[in-house]
C-alpha cells in the first residue's frame, strides 16, 4: 500500500518518532491524524503538515474513541495506523525506599500496552469495513515496541514488561486480521535521539553512541519513519517486530 490519498492515525504524534512518522506519512500523500496526551503538541505538529492535531490519552476507552471519530469525521477511515504513544521512566523494583509502587508499574503497561492495544482494537473496527485495495489489502497497523522487550536493564522492569507485550501482541493480531486483508508489525528501537535524549549532557549522549556497534551514532526519528515507510509498502511484511537498534545489545545497567 502507498500512502498517498490514505487516512493515517499516528498515537503519540506531537513528537519524537511520532511527529517524524506523522511528517513522511504527510510528505507521502496520507491525510494524517495526530492524536497525543498534549493537545497542543498535537495540533502544533499537525499545523505544520497539514493534518490534524486531537489531544487524545490512548487509555482511555471513551477518549480514544472520540479521538478516532474526530480524524474520520474528518479524513475517513484510517488505513493506516501508527502506534508511538509511550512512556519510560526507571525504577527499581525494590529500591531504597522499599517496593516500587503498584501504581507507577501498571501506569506504563497501561500507557505502552494497553493503549496500544486501544488504539489497535478501535482502528481496526473501521479498517475492517473498508473496500479492499487492488492487492486485497485494506489496512496496516505498526506498533513501537522496544530493545528493552528482549534485554531490559535494572530499572527497566515495568518499561521492558509493556514492550514485551507490545511484542507478543503483534503475531495473534496479525493472524486474526489476516482475514481482513490488515497487517500488523511492530518496530523495536534502540536508542534513539528523541526530545528525552536531546535533554541529557553532551558526554552522556556520546557514551550512548559509543556503544552501538555500528554505525556509532543515536538513531534518528527520521530513520524510524524510513521503516515505517517500507513496512506500509511491502506488503509481505506481516506479523513480524523488526529491531532498529545498530546491533546493540543492552547491558545490564
Amino acid at each position: 500500500m502507498h500512502p498517498n490519498g490514505h487516512a493515517a492515525l499516528v498515537t503519540g504524534g506531537g513528537s519524537g518518532l511520532g511527529r517524524a512518522t506523522a511528517e513522511r506519512l504527510a510528505a507521502l500523500g496520507a491525510k494524517v491524524a495526530i492524536l497525543d496526551i498534549n493537545g497542543d503538541a498535537a495540533r502544533n505538529a499537525a499545523a505544520k503538515i497539514g493534518g490534524l492535531g486531537i489531544a487524545c490519552d490512548v487509555t482511555s476507552p471513551e477518549g480514544t474513541a472520540a479521538a478516532i471519530a474526530e480524524a474520520r469525521n474528518k479524513h475517513g477511515a484510517a488505513r493506516i495506523l501508527i502506534n508511538c504513544a509511550g512512556i519510560g521512566p526507571a525504577r527499581r523494583i525494590v529500591g531504597r525506599d522499599g517496593p516500587q509502587p503498584l501504581d507507577d508499574f501498571a501506569k506504563v503497561i497501561a500507557v505502552n500496552l494497553i493503549g496500544t492495544f486501544n488504539a489497535m482494537r478501535l482502528a481496526a473496527v473501521d479498517m475492517q469495513t473498508l473496500t479492499p485495495l487492488d492487492d486485497d489489502e485494506r489496512g496496516v497497523i505498526i506498533s513501537t515496541a522496544s530493545v528493552a522487550a528482549y534485554d531490559g536493564q535494572i530499572g527497566q522492569a515495568a518499561y521492558a514488561a509493556s514492550k514485551g507485550g507490545v511484542v507478543s501482541l503483534t503475531l495473534p493480531a496479525a493472524r486474526e486480521f489476516a482475514q481482513f486483508g490488515i497487517r500488523v508489525m511492530a518496530i523495536a528501537p534502540g536508542i534513539f535521539n528523541t526530545p528525552m535524549v536531546a535533554g541529557m549532557p553532551e558526554q552522556v549522549q556520546d557514551s550512548l553512541a559509543a556503544a552501538i556497534p555500528f554505525p556509532k551514532m543515536l538513531g534518528r526519528p527520521e530513520q524510524y519513519a524510513d521503516l515505517v515507510h517500507h513496512m506500509i509498502e511491502n506488503r509481505y511484511l506481516n506479523g513480524e517486530v523488526i529491531r532498529l537498534d545498530g546491533a546493540i545489545r543492552m547491558a545490564p545497567r
